[in-house]
C-alpha cells in the first residue's frame, strides 16, 4: 500500500488517510443509519458526517452514484471537510446540489455559529452536473477559484460569509439565475456582474455597498433585487433599465433620491424605499400603491440647494413611537407617523387634518359581544379602537394592523373589519410580510372607530344589474350562480362565499366510506328576499361521484333555513340537472347549499351535526406552575398540533400535569376555570368572576392566562393538594359546589371539561406567604384613581413574585448598583427582604410622581417578567373601570367615556348592530 502511495498527490493520500480513519471509526461503532434515500443523501444534522460519507465511498456503495443531493454541515472539522469534498467528483459524479452550511449550532445568547469552511478544494470543479451550491454560514473572506469554473451553475448562495468583495470572473457564470450573498462585508461590486444575462434574482443586502455600478442595468432578466441595509447613498439611472424587475428592495440606506425611469418600469409590483433619506421623489411614485415611503423625510426641513433664494422650508413630518404608558398623541396639519406600543402602525398625510387633534387608543381584548364573526370566520387580532370616533379625515389614514397568519389558507381570506354607521363592514385590505410567520393588514381609513383583523372564506360579490349577469366563486371555478334578465328590477349587491370540506369529515362522521359532500355554497343579497325569476345555481358533485352514472335516490340537496338554522333536505322541491361534474337547480331566495351523497335517508340532522364539526377546534387545556414560584399558575387553551411545541418551550420554566384530552370548541366559544380543594384566585382581576377565571377561545390567538394563586389552609404543615377544572359557557350565577359540580362532570351535555391538579408545596420556615421581618411598611399607592392605582398590597404580591429577577427589575427602574450592593449587605440571608426593601424603598420616591407605575411595568418587561407586568396591568384596569363606574353613577362624566360594557364606549355586538 505504502508502494502505491508514493506516486499519488498530497491531496490523494489525505483523502485515502480520511477514508481509513473513517472506516476504521466505523468499525469501532459508529453505524452509519439509512441517510441514504434515493438520489439524496442528508449528513448535515448528523455528528461526523464527514466520516460516514467516506465510509460509504470506501465500502463503494452503489448507490452512491445516483447522488443528485448532498447535505454536510461547515462545522465539521477543516482538514477532514476538505479531504472529503475532494473525493466528491469521483465518488458522486452525478451531483446537481451541493449543501455545506453552518449554522446549525449556536452560542450562548442563541446567535447562529459560522462553520469552519474557508476554501474548497480544485478538484471540486470537476462536478460537471452541479447546479446548487449553498456555502452560507461559514468563514470564506474570498470566493474559492474553483467555483467560477462551475459552469452550469444556476444557484448560488454565499450569505453569512466575510466576503469584502466579488471577482469579476463572476461574469463567467452564464447559466447563474440566483445569487444570495447577505449579510457578508462587501463594499463594492465588480462590473462584470452586469453580464450575469440570466440572473433573475440577486440578494445583497446586510452589506457595505456605498454605490452601484452603471453596469448593473445589463440584468435584462433579473426580476428579484434587494439592497436594503446598505449605505448607499445613490442609484445608477442604468437601473431604469431592469424591464423584468417586479420587486425592488432598498429600504434602510442612505438614498436622497431615485431615477426617474423607476416609475415607468412595466412589470415592478413592489418598491421599498422606507428609512432613507429620500426629500423627493417622483410624483408617479407618490401615490404608487406598491411603493413603501415610510421613514422618509419626504418634503423635509433641509432645502433643495438648486432651489431659489427665499423657497419656503416645509418642516419634516414626525415620528413617534408611543411607550406602554402612553394612550394618546396630538396630530396637527404636518402629518404624522406613529407606532402604538401594541404593535399598530398609523401614518396621517400632510394636510390629513387641518386643526390639531387629539388621537386616542385602546386595545380591547377580544369577546363575541364585541366581535361579529360567520360561522366560518376567525379572529386573528384583538380589537383596536381608535378615536374620535367618526372625525372625518380630510385625507384617508393608513392602518397597519400586526396578525400571525392562519395555519389554513386555502380559499381563504384576511380582511380588515371596522364599525361604520352602527354596522360592521370590510375594508379594502393588502397583506405585507413583516417576518415568515407575521404579517401586516394594511388598509386606508377615512374615519375613526374599531377595528380587527378577521379570516374567513374568500368572498366574492357583485352588482346584479336588471340586465342579469355571471357570479362564479375566485377559489372554487366550478361554483357559479347565473342572474337570468329580469331576476331583479333595480341593481342588488350579491355576495359568494364557498366553504372547503375534508374529504375525510363526513364519511367519519356518517360511518360510511362512499358519502361524500360537495363544498358548502353560502349566497346573500341586498334589497328584497326573493328575486323576480329563479337564478341557476351549479355546484360540483360530490368527490368521486360522476353525473353519468350516479343513483339520484342517494343525492341529497340540502338547505339551511334561517333563522331556524335548521338544514333541510329540498331535493324533491327542485329540479336537479346532472352533467358529468357538476349539478344545476335553480332557487328564488339565498341561503346555505349543500349537496351530498350518502344512503342514508333522513340526513337534515347528520348535515346539522357535519356543519358544526366544520367549525370546531380541536385543542387540549394546560395548567402549569413556575419551577420557583408555585403560586404563579399558566393557564392555556392550544391547538392539539401546538401543545408538544409549546410544552417543550415553557418546561424549562414551567413544571405541571400532563395536558387534558382532546377537546372540541367553536371559535369564540366562553369557557371558564374554577380552582378548587382549597386554592383561590389570589388577586381581584377583570376577568374573575367570582373566583372563576373567564376566557374566550379564538383559535389564533393565545388564549392564555396567568393568576397567582393562595390558599386558606395552613401550608407549613402540609403541602395542599388542590386542583382546577375548566366548564363551557359563563360564569353561572349561583355556582356549584365541589360535590355537585362533579356530579354534573357526568352528564352528557355537562358544561365540565377537564380538571387537572395543582399543588401548593409545604412552606419551610415560620413566616407564612407575604409576611416579611425587618422592614416596615409605610401605607403608600402609587398612581392615581383614573389610570389606577397600585396598593402596598398590590406591591407585596409583586415583591413576592420577583425572586431572584429583582436585581433586574431593580435596575431597569433606575436604581444604582451601589444601592443594589448596600440591600444586599443588609438584608443577606434573607431573599423577600431584599426584594421588599428594594420596591417599597423605590416606591416610596415615587409616591405622587406621575409616570410611575408606567416605568414599574416597562422594568418588568425589561427584565422578562411580563407575566408581572401583565398581573399589574390587569389590577391597574380593574381600578380604572371602578374608577369610571363610580364617575358615571355620579353623573360627571359623558357617556362616551364609559366603561366597558356600557353601551356608549363599547361597538354593537351581532345583536345590536
Amino acid at each position: 500500500m505504502a508502494a502505491v502511495a508514493e506516486g499519488l498527490e498530497p491531496e490523494t493520500v489525505a483523502v485515502e488517510d480520511a477514508a481509513r480513519d473513517a472506516t476504521d471509526a466505523v468499525d469501532a461503532g459508529l453505524g452509519v443509519p439509512p441517510l441514504l434515500v434515493g438520489n439524496r443523501l442528508s449528513l448535515d444534522l448528523y455528528p461526523r458526517g464527514c466520516h460516514r460519507l467516506l465510509h460509504l465511498c470506501a465500502q463503494q456503495v452503489r448507490q452512491l452514484l445516483e447522488v443528485e443531493f448532498l447535505q454536510l454541515s461547515g462545522h465539521e472539522d477543516a482538514q477532514l471537510l476538505q479531504a472529503t469534498l475532494a473525493r466528491l467528483p469521483w465518488s458522486l459524479p452525478r451531483l446537481r446540489s451541493l449543501v455545506l452550511k453552518g449554522g446549525q449550532h449556536r452560542d450562548a445568547l442563541g446567535a447562529c455559529l459560522r462553520g469552519s469552511l474557508a476554501t474548497l478544494p480544485a478538484s471540486l470543479s470537476g462536478l460537471t452536473h452541479l447546479a446548487h451550491l449553498d456555502l452560507s454560514f461559514n468563514s470564506l473572506e474570498t470566493l474559492p477559484a474553483c467555483v467560477l469554473q462551475l459552469r452550469g451553475l444556476s444557484a448560488l448562495l454565499l450569505s453569512h460569509n466575510c466576503l469584502s468583495e466579488l471577482p469579476e470572473a463572476l461574469g463567467a457564470l452564464p447559466a447563474l439565475t440566483f445569487l444570495a450573498a447577505t449579510h457578508n462585508r462587501l463594499q463594492t461590486l465588480p462590473t462584470a456582474l452586469g453580464s450575469l444575462s440570466s440572473l433573475q434574482r440577486l440578494d445583497l443586502s446586510e452589506n457595505l455597498l456605498d454605490a452601484l455600478p452603471p453596469e448593473i442595468g445589463g440584468l435584462s432578466s433579473l426580476t428579484e433585487l434587494n439592497l436594503a441595509s446598505n449605505r448607499l447613498q445613490g442609484l445608477p439611472a442604468s437601473l431604469a433599465g431592469l424591464r423584468s424587475l417586479r420587486f425592488l428592495v432598498l429600504h434602510s440606506n442612505l438614498l436622497a433620491s431615485v431615477p426617474d425611469g423607476l416609475a415607468r418600469l412595466p412589470l415592478l409590483a413592489r418598491l421599498d424605499l422606507r428609512d432613507n433619506q429620500l426629500r423627493d421623489v417622483p410624483p408617479e411614485l407618490l401615490d404608487a400603491p406598491f411603493v413603501r415611503l415610510q421613514g422618509n423625510p419626504l418634503g423635509g426641513s433641509s432645502p433643495d440647494p438648486h432651489s431659489p433664494p427665499g423657497t419656503p422650508v416645509v418642516p419634516e413630518m414626525p415620528r413617534l413611537l408611543l411607550t406602554s404608558d402612553l394612550d394618546s398623541f396630538t396630530v396637527t396639519a404636518l402629518g404624522c407617523s406613529v407606532t402604538l406600543a401594541c404593535g399598530v402602525r398609523l401614518q396621517f398625510p400632510v394636510g390629513a387634518t387641518a386643526t390639531p387633534v387629539t388621537i386616542r387608543y385602546r386595545l380591547w381584548l377580544p369577546e363575541p359581544r364585541l366581535v361579529p364573526l360567520g360561522p366560518h370566520d376567525s379572529l386573528l387580532s384583538g380589537v383596536l379602537e381608535l378615536q374620535p370616533h367618526g372625525v372625518a379625515f380630510q385625507k384617508e389614514v393608513g392602518l397597519w394592523l400586526l396578525f400571525v397568519p392562519p395555519r389554513a389558507r386555502r380559499c381563504r381570506e384576511v380582511v380588515v373589519r371596522t364599525l361604520s354607521d352602527n354596522s360592521w363592514s370590510d375594508l379594502e385590505t393588502h397583506l405585507e410580510e413583516e417576518a415568515p410567520k407575521q404579517l401586516w393588514a394594511h388598509c386606508q381609513v377615512p374615519h375613526f372607530s374599531w377595528f380587527l383583523v378577521v379570516s374567513r372564506p374568500v368572498s366574492d360579490a357583485c352588482l346584479v344589474p336588471p340586465e342579469g349577469t355571471l357570479l362564479c366563486s375566485s377559489g372554487h371555478p366550478g361554483v357559479k350562480v347565473t342572474f337570468p334578465p329580469g331576476a331583479t328590477e333595480e341593481p342588488r349587491h350579491v355576495r359568494m362565499q364557498v366553504v372547503h370540506v375534508g374529504s375525510r369529515e363526513l364519511p367519519a362522521l356518517l360511518g360510511e366510506p362512499e358519502a361524500a359532500a360537495s363544498p358548502v355554497l353560502y349566497l346573500s343579497q341586498s334589497g328584497p328576499p326573493s328575486f323576480l325569476r329563479p337564478v341557476t345555481v351549479q355546484l360540483p358533485l360530490p368527490p368521486g361521484v360522476t353525473g353519468l352514472s350516479v343513483d339520484r335516490s342517494h343525492l341529497h340537496l340540502l338547505y339551511r333555513a334561517l333563522p331556524a338554522a335548521t338544514w333541510d333536505d329540498i331535493t324533491a322541491q327542485v329540479a336537479l340537472e346532472l352533467t358529468h361534474l357538476y349539478a344545476r337547480f335553480q332557487v328564488t331566495r339565498f341561503s346555505w347549499y349543500w349537496l351530498w351523497y350518502t344512503t342514508k335517508t333522513c340526513v337534515g340532522g347528520l348535515a346539522r351535526k357535519a356543519w358544526e364539526r366544520l367549525r370546531l377546534h380541536r385543542v387540549r387545556l394546560i395548567a402549569l406552575q413556575r419551577r420557583r414560584d408555585p403560586e404563579q399558575v399558566l393557564l392555556q387553551c392550544l391547538p392539539r398540533n401546538k401543545v408538544d411545541s409549546t410544552l417543550r418551550r415553557l418546561l424549562e420554566r414551567y413544571r405541571g400535569p400532563e395536558p387534558s384530552d382532546t377537546l372540541e370548541m367553536f371559535e369564540g366559544e366562553k369557557f371558564f376555570a374554577a380552582f378548587e380543594r382549597g386554592i383561590n384566585v389570589d388577586a381581584d382581576r377583570p376577568d374573575c368572576v367570582e373566583g372563576r377565571v373567564c376566557f374566550v377561545f379564538y383559535s389564533h390567538l393565545k388564549n392564555l392566562k396567568e393568576v397567582y394563586v393562595t390558599t386558606t389552609l395552613d401550608r407549613r404543615a402540609q403541602a395542599v393538594r388542590g386542583q382546577v377544572s375548566f366548564y363551557r359557557g359563563e360564569v353561572p350565577e349561583e355556582v356549584p359546589e365541589e360535590a355537585e359540580a362533579a356530579r354534573q362532570k357526568r352528564g352528557a351535555d355537562a358544561p365540565w371539561m377537564a380538571t387537572l391538579p395543582i399543588k401548593l408545596p409545604r412552606l419551610r420556615g415560620s413566616e407564612g406567604p407575604g409576611q416579611g421581618a425587618g422592614l416596615s411598611l409605610a401605607p403608600l399607592n402609587l398612581g392615581d384613581a383614573e389610570t389606577g392605582f397600585l396598593t402596598q398590597s398590590n406591591l407585596l404580591n409583586v415583591a413576592g413574585r420577583l425572586g431572584p429577577d429583582w436585581p433586574a427589575v431593580a435596575l431597569h427602574l433606575g436604581l444604582p448598583y451601589r444601592e443594589l450592593q448596600r440591600i444586599r449587605h443588609e438584608f443577606r440571608d434573607d431573599l423577600d427582604g431584599q426584594i421588599r426593601h428594594m420596591l417599597f424603598s423605590w416606591a416610596e420616591r415615587q409616591a405622587g410622581q406621575p409616570g410611575a407605575v408606567g416605568l414599574l411595568v416597562e422594568a418588568l418587561e425589561q427584565s422578562d417578567r411580563r407575566d408581572v407586568a401583565e398581573e399589574v396591568r390587569a389590577v391597574l384596569e380593574l381600578g380604572r373601570r371602578k374608577y369610571q363606574e363610580g364617575i358615571q353613577r355620579t353623573s360627571l362624566a359623558p357617556g362616551d367615556l364609559g366603561p366597558p360594557g356600557s353601551s356608549a364606549s363599547q361597538p354593537p355586538g351581532p345583536a345590536q348592530a
